[in-house]
């Protein structure tokens, strides 16, 4: 079998039970998703290391400014490096969130870049980075410059 013809079941899986557990607000069902070494960094660059360090990271927070929102995938994509080890880009989209200083945020819209392991039969995340990005009008004007428009 080819490379690139490996299995991959379930490695999208790992996103999916990101976001419902995020959705749930569930500090301890998130980190459930990393690996017990996992290595997490937020779209404000700040860091985790550690299953239970995520969780105690992601608690306060899912009390306050994310008590309320919704997060959304609005594509996953995979692609398998090793037989146990994959890459997954998930782009998101969020509301109901609120900034730090506790005001309405509007939708938000992000790239959430992984790498997951398979431990046996399932998946987990080992290195985390999340992105907020920009406006999408400067993504469309970029398309057209690399189009030669």
């Amino acid at each position: 079998m080819a490379k690139d013809q490996l299995p991959i079941e379930g490695v999208e899986s790992v996103a999916h039970r990101l976001i419902e557990a995020w959705n749930h607000h569930d500090p301890h069902a998130f980190a459930a998703v990393f690996a017990a070494d996992a290595e997490f960094t937020n779209v404000f660059g700040m860091q985790a290391t550690g299953r239970a360090k995520i969780g105690q990271f992601h608690a306060p927070i899912f009390e306050t400014m994310f008590k309320d929102s919704h997060l959304s995938a609005d594509s996953v994509r995979s692609r398998l490096v090793r037989p146990d080890v994959a890459t997954v880009d998930l782009r998101w989209s969020m509301t109901g969130a609120r900034d730090p200083m506790g005001n309405e945020w509007p939708r938000r819209r992000g790239l959430i870049s992984l790498v997951a392991t398979r431990d046996h039969e399932e998946w987990l995340i080992a290195t985390m980075h999340n992105m907020e990005l920009g406006n999408n009008e400067m993504a469309k004007s970029q398309e057209k410059l690399q189009k030669g428009e």
